[in-house]
């Protein structure tokens, strides 16, 4: 199946307005992000929010789990629209939500959604009161919830309950199978609540998180067979660099190409001491993108390099133009309708290096060895210059030839008319 057929082939829920972006329904697949600064300190978290909102993450959910990070909200908001910057914020609240969304109604109107686990909403008899008072302050404020089930915090009861009836069959199922029901159970219940007091299948998405790439396929499989909710995708606690990435793709690339997602998150852990919570918003993009789902940045095709090519110049251009097209793509992305479509290639000698350099809109072919080679550069299929020169020169001048593409192949969007006073 192509990726526009995956596409097409997208099970049909329904869609939720979040600000002025749509999970579900007709619309792409959303990627979003979470900070991990403290939300008290609103300068911080703002910070962070504008980059991942740079990087391409359409919706930002922030941790509000104090009095003092629900009064940074509005705060928060107020600096990211005075940057500019309007990406819709998610306010994920665990146990004390339903004091903090009551309490400091400035946190709730600030917010453009709510994520709601229901295993950390509250126990026994005050479960259900603690989670109708944050569905009552979404339908007051015309708010949409994620209702997040985790497999690390799943409702205890529940699963004893599954599992005592479970244990009474002549067959009992694998405890496996138990736990991925009782995650499925807790969320289409939690949902079903939240309709029953009164919000509405436009503004409910579900989430059935786990850590294991087999129960997330199998979890989502059950539960896009179950209902047609919007569908959060993800794979928590993915994990740190090549492993995490590695996780989070295959379980994502599975689902995606049997149409079941309509928003994703990759949750990756950082480098120590690294607070860029970037990357996760790249993988993600480049998930979608490398499937035919949706179209971020330019992609850059690079060959990996082989005993024929010698010189680096091949990889250190790669990374130059690979970096130079992710800086540029706010400003492109602003001014020229369609250049997240562009295809580039670098490739490092004579043997794949013309015919893949003429399937790009703009490829580049070194020889393979020498450090100042000579470099033909293809645009649109056909041979358009041989750049020569060091290193330095032949990435400068193939960064002009890239800059003069776009500016002339993709037509400068029209700015909105000034508003009638």
């Amino acid at each position: 199946m192509s990726g526009a057929q995956a596409a097409n082939a997208r099970r049909r829920s329904v869609g939720v307005k979040v600000g002025y972006v749509t999970i579900g329904g007709d619309a792409p697949i959303v990627v979003q992000s979470m900070t991990n600064t403290d939300t008290a300190d609103a300068a911080g978290t703002a910070r962070q929010v504008k980059a991942l909102a740079d990087a391409g993450s359409e919706l930002v959910r922030l941790t509000v789990n104090t009095r003092e990070a629900a009064e940074a909200v509005p705060h928060i908001r107020a600096k990211l629209d005075a940057m500019g910057c309007t990406v819709p914020l998610i306010g994920d609240f665990h146990y004390n939500g339903h004091t903090l969304l009551t309490e400091v109604p400035a946190c709730a109107e600030a917010l453009a959604k709510y994520r709601i686990n229901p295993g950390n909403v509250g126990f026994r008899d005050k479960r259900d009161r603690q989670f109708q008072t944050m569905v009552e302050v979404a339908i007051k404020y015309d708010r949409p919830v994620r209702i997040g089930v985790n497999w690390g915090s799943l409702d205890q009861e529940l699963l004893a309950h599954l599992m005592d009836e479970n244990a009474k069959l002549s067959k009992p199922a694998p405890a496996s199978v138990v736990m991925r029901e009782a995650l499925i159970a807790s969320a289409l219940n939690s949902a079903g609540l939240a309709e029953k007091i009164g919000l509405g299948r436009d503004k409910i998405v579900i989430s059935c998180k786990v850590s294991q790439v087999q129960d997330l396929i199998a979890v989502y499989d059950a539960l896009a067979a179950r209902c047609d909710y919007a569908l959060h995708l993800g794979l928590t606690e993915a994990g740190m660099g090549s492993k995490g990435i590695v996780a989070s793709t295959a379980g994502l690339a599975v689902l995606l190409q049997r149409g079941i997602g309509d928003t994703v998150r990759v949750s990756l852990t950082p480098e120590p001491r690294d607070n860029d919570r970037t990357q996760e918003v790249i993988v993600a993009q480049e998930i979608l993108q490398t499937m035919g789902l949706r179209a971020f940045t330019p992609l850059v095709s690079a060959c990996p390099g082989c005993g024929r090519t010698t010189s680096t110049v091949f990889q250190e251009l790669a990374e130059k133009i690979q970096g130079y097209v992710r800086a540029q793509m706010p400003q492109w992305r602003q001014h020229h309708e369609g250049v997240e479509d562009m295809q580039l290639a670098v490739m490092g000698c004579i043997v794949n290096g013309p015919g893949e350099s003429k399937h790009a809109n703009i490829g580049i072919s070194l020889p393979g060895t020498g450090e100042a080679p000579n470099a033909a550069v293809f645009v649109d299929g056909q041979k358009f210059r041989t750049l020569h020169g060091d290193r330095e020169d032949i990435a400068e001048e193939f960064r002009k030839i890239v800059d003069d593409y776009v500016s002339k192949r993709y037509p400068r969007r029209a700015r909105a008319a000034p508003a009638a006073e």
